[in-house]
């Protein structure tokens, strides 16, 4: 089986274009095995993209770098949100934003714009960060196997709107750089204690021209246009502080 060739005709058929910025996560089990399947899928994604096209993906890592272990490093801190983002992450050409919990690796032509001043924000998902800034370039966001739910750029979105369930408490992190420098900064975490998100329900806002669907091997996947999204799920935040959540009943 041509693997390369079908997951090409997939992303094809889900609207993916030569020079897309594009977001993406994952769920390499609902993909297929097979071998060399990372190298596979991100060469194909690299390939469609082209040189004036830019692809990132989160490289989470909340899981390791905690209040009880406040200590993130660019370089060796791993990705926690699946296989793929840390085969992505470990690729000598691909760059890291600067985050302790909630950074992007990325390649491409956009990815100064993109990475470089994820710094600046003292949130997860601020207005600096990649997640935030991939609307203001007509980006897109794809869901390669995985649920909706799965969609960090939610939390961008949270954080202009505020709702009781999204903040918890300072933290103070150490985070060492590229250049091998240390500094300390206080961040505001997520919390989300005692609720349950449910991202998946941003298709009943979304009218079918906004998103589409298409098999990628065996995986069922979305592509979002992020202007959209950010555009229809800030109204409907706005009106509805705890539409895309449900309370966790005790």
């Amino acid at each position: 089986m041509d693997y390369k060739q079908r997951i090409y005709e997939g992303l094809i058929a889900l609207g993916i274009v030569n020079g897309d910025s594009l977001l993406v996560h994952s769920s390499l089990n609902a993909i297929g095995k097979f071998d060399n399947r990372c190298q596979i899928i991100i060469d194909t994604l690299l390939e469609l993209l082209g040189p004036s096209g830019t692809l990132l993906m989160p490289a989470l890592s909340y899981k390791s770098v905690t209040a009880e272990n406040p200590l993130f490093d660019v370089v060796k801190s791993p990705s926690c949100v699946g296989g793929l983002t840390e085969y992505f992450r470990l690729l000598p050409e691909s760059v890291r934003s600067l985050h302790p919990t909630h950074s992007v690796c990325g390649l491409g032509a956009k990815i100064t714009f993109l990475l470089d001043n994820h710094i600046k924000d003292d949130t997860p998902c601020g207005p600096n960060s990649p997640f935030s800034k991939l609307k203001d370039i007509g980006g897109k966001i794809l869901f390669l196997g995985c649920s909706l739910r799965s969609n960090t750029s939610m939390h961008a979105i949270e954080e202009l709107c505020n709702p009781e369930y999204l903040f918890d408490s300072s933290v103070e992190y150490t985070v060492i750089d590229y250049s091998k420098t240390k500094y300390k900064k206080k961040y505001l975490s997520h919390d989300f204690m005692g609720y349950r998100q449910h991202y998946d329900r941003v298709l009943d806002i979304l009218d079918q021209a906004d998103y589409s669907f298409a098999k990628v091997l065996n995986a069922d996947c979305y592509l979002l246009k992020a202007t959209i999204l950010w555009k229809k799920a800030y109204v409907k935040l706005k009106k509805d502080p705890s539409y895309f959540v449900d309370k966790i009943r005790e």
